[in-house]
């Protein structure tokens, strides 16, 4: 059976963060397995919304990734194309979101607007309109 292309973005989160639920309020994501550490902490979460996969995964000293927060700034934001932007992104605010950027509609043919999420990964709400 044939695979059809997708990206499947990994988010990094602190070492010993042990809730991730601001997803499942946020964007209504359905957690598919969640491992956790001794401790609790979460090492490797995988989710989808509306079937868009992503991943979140807890930094290691040997996973060699970085936090938004320990690499200064997110250094990739998250498109999520949705059919209603507002709802999404009002939703998203309410869960713990913070405003980067009021949904707004673009000569370019885009209605997107951009928050970060409680762990600093910047995410821009959008459709083509």
């Amino acid at each position: 059976m044939k695979t059809k292309t997708s990206f499947a973005p990994m988010l990094a989160i602190a070492n010993g963060a042990t809730s991730i639920d601001f997803y499942k309020k946020a964007f209504n994501a359905i957690e598919n397995f969640c491992l956790r550490n001794d401790d609790g902490s979460i090492h490797v979460a995988e989710f989808t919304i509306d079937g868009a996969m992503f991943h979140v995964h807890e930094v290691t000293q040997f996973s060699g990734t970085k936090t938004p927060a320990n690499a200064g700034g997110g250094t990739v934001s998250v498109g999520l194309m949705v059919d209603d932007v507002h709802a999404v992104f009002d939703k998203a605010i309410a869960a713990g979101a913070t405003l980067i950027m009021p949904v707004t509609d673009f000569e370019y043919g885009y209605r997107q607007g951009e928050f970060t999420d409680p762990f600093g990964h910047r995410w821009i709400i959008e459709k083509i309109i």
